[in-house]
């Protein structure tokens, strides 16, 4: 390697960690991962518990919704109740799906991000017995 090389080799190993140490002290911060707002929910005979959900708008959601006596089913609009189907989507899913299985004693993950404040109403897309219609919740998004 040259003389000149090895003094910019030199002077990078050197001037990085202090203009990175510059940087951060000057309040120039690097993008940080947003957190996740994770809910545990249960699903059993004719309810999901907790509900309601409330998250905050702007916040990335994990549901892991386990069913705990038997199979049920999990199905939530992108769009907030009062919404005309022509407005963007409030809720932007990971894997969107019409219905989510919960099978028995397994725990099911549906990831999102809450972009737009309103309520989402959620109910089970599995017949589950002679309640299931009136199995139902509900997320806002504040």
């Amino acid at each position: 390697m040259t003389k000149t090389g090895k003094r910019l080799l030199l002077c990078m190993f050197f001037a990085f960690p202090l203009a990175s140490a510059t940087l951060l002290r000057s309040g120039f911060a690097l993008p940080q991962a947003q957190t996740i707002h994770v809910v545990e929910v249960t699903a059993k005979r004719f309810e999901y518990s907790p509900s309601p959900i409330h998250v905050k708008a702007g916040s990335k959601v994990q549901l892991k919704i386990t069913a705990i006596d038997h199979d049920h089913g999990f199905k939530i609009a992108a769009l907030p109740d009062s919404n005309e189907p022509k407005n963007k989507p409030g809720l932007l899913f990971a894997s969107p799906q019409d219905c989510w299985q919960l099978k028995n004693h397994e725990t099911t993950t549906i990831e999102f991000s809450a972009q737009t404040p309103g309520t989402y109403t959620f109910k089970c897309c599995h017949t589950c017995g002679l309640g299931h219609r009136g199995m139902k919740g509900k997320l806002f998004v504040d």
